[in-house]
């Protein structure tokens, strides 16, 4: 088994215009999350506009980002929907002022629609909490032959999500949706290097399940693809430091690190400048281990 998973890692992940190839770097993708909602948990609002939300990649590409996430809606447990409409007014101004700022673009969203207008004004990558399950969602991503596609695992849904999440095995049960959800896109015609998994850490999880998670990250691996971490700022972290969500800075860089260790490609992050210099350091590290 060991074997067989060692000999299924992954090596690229297509992700639109852009080809990520893990034989050439040590250090995971770092995705800089972009909020353009004036009512996110982590950064206020304070990125509402599409003025401000520029503003802010625009620090990020500064900052040594290599993946942007714009988001249009909140999905923080108890978060309220979005109509389709405002979803598509926040991002698509942003989506036209970045879609050549020289990294790739991923759209945050679960409606069909939001993908394929995102899709059409230049992103590259659809990183959805529902796995494509929405109607018309896999159908979306099937219109473009080669953008990237991040799959979360979430128990229930946002509004629902924290009240008493339950598993018998939490991380054999995340693999299993996991996998059960890339087989549905291959049978769809949806090549496997496009694919990444997102084990969703707070996303219906209690803080055992998600520290359970992280403390064996590394076997979200052995399903062959890159495998996300995003912890940045969450619930879990206030619940171990008791501080609030911009005073989570250093311990989101720590879990950034461990993730890393135990095989995440891709970290989904706020806090760009800071990941982007912890990560650095670990992939000397990395290399020099190797000497």
């Amino acid at each position: 088994m060991s074997h067989q998973s060692h000999q299924s890692l992954p090596t690229t992940w297509r992700c639109g215009r852009f080809l990520f190839d893990f034989t050439k770097r040590q250090r995971p993708v770092v995705m800089g999350i972009l909020n353009a909602t004036p009512d996110s948990f982590s950064d206020g609002g304070q990125f509402r506009t599409p003025k401000d939300a520029v503003a802010q990649a625009e620090r990020m590409l500064a900052d040594g980002v290599d993946l942007i996430d714009i988001g249009g809606e909140s999905t923080r447990p108890g978060a309220e929907p979005v109509g389709l409409q405002e979803e598509l007014d926040r991002v698509l101004p942003v989506i036209e002022a970045l879609k050549d700022c020289g990294v790739p673009l991923s759209i945050d969203t679960y409606k069909s629609e939001t993908m394929r207008q995102a899709l059409h004004a230049g992103v590259d990558c659809v990183n959805d909490i529902w796995a494509l399950r929405q109607a018309g969602a896999v159908e979306a991503v099937l219109e473009s032959e080669c953008c990237g596609i991040v799959l979360m695992h979430m128990q229930r849904d946002p509004l629902t999500m924290q009240f008493n999440p339950e598993y018998i095995d939490v991380i054999a049960e995340v693999k299993k949706f996991l996998m059960d959800q890339v087989n549905v896109l291959a049978s769809s015609g949806i090549q496997r290097d496009r694919i990444a998994i997102d084990p969703g850490f707070g996303f219906g999880k209690s803080l055992g399940h998600n520290l359970n998670m992280l403390a064996n990250f590394a076997d979200f691996s052995t399903l062959g693809l890159p495998v996300l971490a995003g912890i940045s700022r969450k619930s879990m972290i206030g619940k171990i430091t008791g501080k609030d969500t911009n005073e989570r800075v250093a311990p989101s860089v720590v879990a950034a690190i461990m993730a890393a260790d135990r095989g995440a490609k891709i970290v989904r992050v706020h806090d760009v400048a800071e990941t982007v210099d912890a990560l650095k350091l670990w992939e000397a590290v990395q290399v020099g281990m190797s000497i």
